[in-house]
């Protein structure tokens, strides 16, 4: 029904940015609620961010808050997740999602939709 995929990863240095983009295609992304998530090596995959359907609302996490933003931009079907003063620590693979029914939801079981993921390596 929905097909997400993601691009924009890649290598980048200790403090630089990078902008991830996840496309939709099957149907469009206006009536579903989009999150970002990601996974580290060892590690459980954990929510980044998130935003309605309209673009109105977002939640990041705390890991996160005041360097990434999500946004979204309906009429290209497509999510955005701008990635600022990147940390070692980021390094993950990047996850896009969506969710059928509006809300804010940080785990992955409440998403119904998923990308196969881009890499997100920094290094020092």
């Amino acid at each position: 029904q929905v097909q997400l995929v993601e691009s924009g990863g890649g290598l980048v240095q200790a403090g630089g940015s990078l902008r991830l983009s996840c496309a939709a295609s099957g149907r469009t992304l206006s009536s579903y609620i989009m999150g970002w998530f990601r996974q580290a090596p060892g590690k459980e995959r954990e929510f980044v961010a998130c935003i309605s359907w309209s673009g109105g609302s977002t939640y990041i996490a705390d890991s996160a808050k005041g360097r990434f933003t999500i946004s979204r931009d309906n009429t290209k079907n497509t999510v955005y997740l701008q990635m600022n003063s990147l940390k070692l620590e980021d390094t993950a693979v990047y996850y896009c999602a969506a969710r059928r029914t509006d809300g804010i939801v940080t785990t992955p079981r409440g998403y119904d939709y998923w990308g196969q993921g881009t890499q997100v390596t920094v290094s020092s």
